[in-house]
């Protein structure tokens, strides 16, 4: 189904470009480190979608905006951006944040694509407005319960702040481990001095730790203070969200960082196209891609298909080589959003022999 009337040439003045709303968090308190790896993507993707001749003829320009992980100022991005009279918004690395910018969007018959959150309930109902990159939460997360349980871990306890997603992945988790035998104990982060949650974990009588909090605050004064308890030698500490993947983890926690299992979104080895692509982001970024950057790429080689279709946008027909594999969209029973259906799933940590390189654990 088309998501617009017409295609985007026709609307176009003489020399006018091709405008796409960028929302990403690039200031605290949203990931910025995670939100900058999303805008190195988009930018590089936009540079060679314009080096190949754009969209049909027409540049293709970014508009960005910083969502700061802030819902309030998401909302009043989009409605700018409308106004500007963008062709579609791109990006976003936060899950509740893109939730409200998916709402919005939607109720202004501006299509998005969602590059890098993963709530399942994306939109309250279903829509072809919206569409997405990143797996499902319930999609990588019941892997992430896989690799727990298959390392012998069937007492999990995890230690989270308030909020929809991680109360999300918490489901998630504990309705996959259930069946399997697996119980999840849940300690408050808020609540929890880390002293404190060392505590708890020993009583828990827990085997692994999940981080469901915000990073750098409180992941890594609890992963320091674990680290540093003898009484929980041999806990695996892991992080299904991510956060180890990126320098700031690395930086802030040393040795500490290491062996701590986390989801990422790439395939066990890149093709042409994606390590043509890396050799790009690294040359952009001055380090390593993290998977976020090669979403933000894949976004635009997406969306500029996309609107290539005759007869408007259409994410149904969408059928592209992205980075990580073929890109295609599907509907997904609990998903309301056209939704890849599924990006390479890693879980990987940081290698405890040289902290700056990743061991590949488990893929699904």
């Amino acid at each position: 189904m088309s998501t617009s009337p017409s295609r985007p040439e026709a609307e176009r003045t003489d020399g006018a470009p091709v405008r796409i709303g960028a929302l990403v968090p690039l200031t605290r308190p949203g990931w910025a480190e995670a939100g900058r790896h999303l805008l190195a993507g988009l930018e590089l993707g936009a540079a060679e979608v314009n080096e190949a001749g754009g969209i049909a003829g027409w540049p293709l320009e970014l508009v960005v905006r910083d969502t700061a992980a802030d819902p309030q100022r998401a909302t009043a991005a989009v409605d700018e951006l409308a106004a500007l009279g963008v062709a579609a918004l791109v990006g976003e690395y936060h899950s509740v944040v893109a939730r409200t910018v998916a709402a919005r969007a939607d109720a202004l018959g501006l299509p998005f694509l969602c590059s890098s959150a993963v709530l399942d309930a994306l939109t309250d109902r279903p829509t072809d407005r919206v569409a997405r990159l990143a797996p499902a939460q319930s999609h990588g997360w019941r892997i992430y319960a896989d690799f727990l349980l298959d390392a012998g871990h069937r007492r999990i306890a995890v230690a989270a702040e308030p909020s929809v997603y991680w109360a999300s992945g918490t489901r998630v988790l504990r309705e996959h481990l259930a069946p399997r035998g697996g119980t999840l104990v849940e300690l408050d982060a808020r609540a929890l001095a880390p002293a404190a949650l060392n505590d708890a974990l020993l009583d828990s009588g827990a085997t692994a730790l999940l981080l469901l909090v915000g990073h750098p605050e409180p992941a890594v004064p609890i992963v320091r203070s674990v680290r540093r308890d003898p009484r929980l030698a041999g806990l695996l500490v892991g992080a299904p969200a991510g956060q180890p993947e990126f320098a700031e983890w690395r930086a802030l926690l040393g040795e500490d960082g290491a062996a701590v299992p986390f989801l990422r979104y790439l395939p066990q080895r890149l093709g042409p196209l994606g390590t043509r692509v890396a050799t790009a982001l690294r040359e952009r970024l001055t380090e390593a891609p993290s998977f976020v950057a090669f979403e933000g790429y894949d976004t635009v080689t997406v969306l500029a298909e996309a609107l290539r279709s005759p007869g408007g946008l259409d994410w149904e027909h969408v059928a592209v080589e992205g980075t990580r594999g073929p890109i295609r969209f599907s509907r997904v029973p609990g998903v309301g959003v056209r939704q890849w259906v599924w990006p390479p799933v890693q879980i990987a940590d940081r290698d405890p022999a040289n902290p700056d390189d990743f061991r590949v654990l488990h893929s699904g």
